[in-house]
């Protein structure tokens, strides 16, 4: 019995001990499943609080989106607009003057001027030898000396003869035939100054010579060489240094130029310009490059050389229109066109026609008449009808 009851005991003992175990695991459990709970619980608060952030950041976002667009916009108005006709063309002499061999020619024994020379008119330029020609000249020089004599002889026996026909020593067939004799001598006389006259005037003509007051551009000639009329052009002189631009123009520009207005020329490699003014518009176009020539006169200047390229603007006149930057003025396939700010303050689109363009700007020759409020940049991001906010710039 006691056995029994011992076994009893401890049986209820190890029942209880396992019940007690049991009721730990379950607490653990609970423990656990609240404490992820909770933490599930705060990471959706925090989730929550971003979104919230997120949603408001969005929303000042698309308010911003929403806001005005400002744009500078202009007044044109009408100012005085240059309408210029541009070319390019060669310089040159606006005389020149080839000058060669006028007498018989010989050897050149000096060369008396360089290119840039400036000479006048009927200055040596070169000499040829004349050796020969000196002592022609010398010989019928002596000839007249001795034509000179004869007459000289004639005439004293023809005095002599006068008073003796008076005394009745000699008939007055003898005096006519001492008459005649001096005037044959005396016709010798003349015959041979001619000649001598005409061989000093070839002499004068071997000496090259300036036909007028001028530049000297070139020299084709030296000391030595043989020259005759068969050589052709030995120097080359701009008469009076006067220079020209011969520029090359559209037809439909050269239509608008006309003689007496003013042009500024700019040789290649040169800063300074040089004004002048056309003096000479051609009266044919070329029926290839369908251009024409406008010359344009200019004063000598030693930037200005003969062959040298050029370019010319030239004021062919002016008018009144508006003018505007180079950024206000837009292109698409239908056209330039500008954006301009109406009374409610939207973008509309204005097709324009252009004008002249110079560093000045872009004038309007149609679709404005300068009252509008013009958009001066930005218009390419602009859209027909979108509500802008403009901010008034002042015309320059």
């Amino acid at each position: 019995m006691n056995y029994e009851s011992r076994m009893t005991g401890d049986s209820a003992y190890l029942i209880e001990g396992e019940v007690a175990s049991k009721r730990r695991k379950w607490i653990i459990v609970g423990a656990v499943v609240v404490a992820l709970v909770v933490v599930v619980a705060a990471i959706m608060v925090m989730r929550g609080g971003s979104d919230g952030a997120a949603a408001k950041t969005g929303a000042v976002g698309a308010k911003g989106a929403q806001q005005v667009p400002v744009v500078s916009v202009m007044v044109p108005g009408r100012s005085a607009v240059a309408t210029i006709v541009t070319g390019t063309g060669t310089i040159a002499a606006r005389r020149e003057m080839p000058v060669g061999i006028a007498g018989e020619g010989g050897m050149v024994t000096r060369v008396l001027v360089e290119p840039g020379s400036w000479v006048k008119a009927g200055q040596v330029l070169a000499t040829i030898d004349r050796s020969v020609q000196t002592q022609t000249a010398e010989s019928q020089a002596a000839s007249i000396r001795v034509a000179q004599a004869d007459a000289d002889l004639a005439k004293a026996e023809l005095d002599r003869a006068r008073q003796l026909v008076d005394r009745g020593f000699i008939s007055k067939a003898d005096v006519q035939r001492r008459e005649a004799t001096l005037a044959q001598t005396t016709a010798r006389v003349r015959v041979a100054q001619a000649q001598l006259a005409e061989t000093r005037a070839r002499n004068g003509r071997l000496d090259i010579r300036s036909p007028a007051e001028g530049l000297v551009l070139t020299r084709g000639v030296e000391p030595g060489q043989i020259v005759s009329a068969g050589n052709g052009m030995l120097f080359r002189v701009a008469m009076g240094g006067q220079m020209e631009m011969r520029a090359q123009l559209a037809e439909t520009d050269l239509a608008r130029v006309h003689t007496g207005v003013q042009a500024q020329v700019t040789p290649v490699g040169a800063t300074q310009g040089f004004t002048g003014q056309v003096w000479q518009v051609s009266p044919i176009i070329d029926p290839q490059s369908r251009q024409g020539i406008a010359r344009i006169a200019l004063s000598y200047s030693p930037a200005l050389r003969p062959g040298g390229f050029a370019s010319a603007s030239i004021n062919v006149g002016g008018s009144q229109a508006p003018l505007l930057p180079e950024s206000a003025v837009l292109s698409d396939g239908k056209g330039n066109f500008v954006y301009i700010v109406d009374g409610a303050n939207k973008a509309v689109r204005r097709d324009v026609r252009v004008g002249e363009v110079s560093d000045a700007g872009v004038s309007i020759a149609g679709g404005l008449d300068g009252t509008e409020r013009v958009v001066l940049s930005a218009g390419a991001f602009l859209n027909p009808g979108q509500t802008v906010k403009p901010e008034l710039k002042k015309a320059r």
